[in-house]
């Protein structure tokens, strides 16, 4: 009942609205903050999420298969993450401000909140996950009073019509 509500409501549209706007404002702002600061540079951090990994009670890595990637993936690509981590967090952050395109700015920004929180920073994750999620599980309805009024049913049909043949 709540799950019907909340992907077809109009009131919980408004509401999804209004949270869609706090999170995308929150992401927009660090993803500027990063590319307009210039030299974003995440070698320390991942590092330092390599060095110090979270543990378990017994002192062994909770998430050793993290740490791995972080290691053999991460660190050598450094490059690509430090071009694609403010990138991701502004673009997941305009979505979500103009509601285009809101189910998939939401699955990127969760993916990233995990990722931060595999890693051990806490911050503002949870919170972050939280909503998120609720905006991913509303889908449609996350962005009903947004771009994807008008680009969502586009996306749902006009890659499928059949163009008018050419007559001569």
């Amino acid at each position: 009942m709540f799950a019907n509500w909340l992907r077809k409501s109009n009131i919980a549209a408004g509401i999804l609205t209004v949270l869609r706007l706090y999170l995308g404002f929150h992401w927009l702002t660090v993803g500027w903050g990063k590319l307009a600061g210039g030299g974003f540079d995440a070698t320390g951090y991942l590092q330092n999420a390599v060095a110090n990994p979270v543990t378990g009670p017994d002192g062994a890595p909770v998430y050793g298969w993290y740490v791995g990637f972080l290691e053999r993936f991460a660190l050598p690509n450094l490059g690509v993450f430090n071009f694609l981590i403010p990138i991701g967090e502004f673009l997941v952050g305009l979505g979500l401000i103009l509601g285009c395109l809101t189910t998939a700015a939401a699955f990127f920004g969760l993916l990233m909140n995990f990722s931060f929180m595999f890693a051990g920073t806490v911050s503002s994750n949870p919170m972050d996950i939280l909503l998120g999620g609720i905006i991913l599980f509303a889908g449609y309805n996350a962005g009903r009073y947004g771009l994807d009024r008008w680009v969502v049913p586009y996306l749902r049909t006009g890659f499928t019509k059949e163009k008018d043949p050419v007559v001569n």
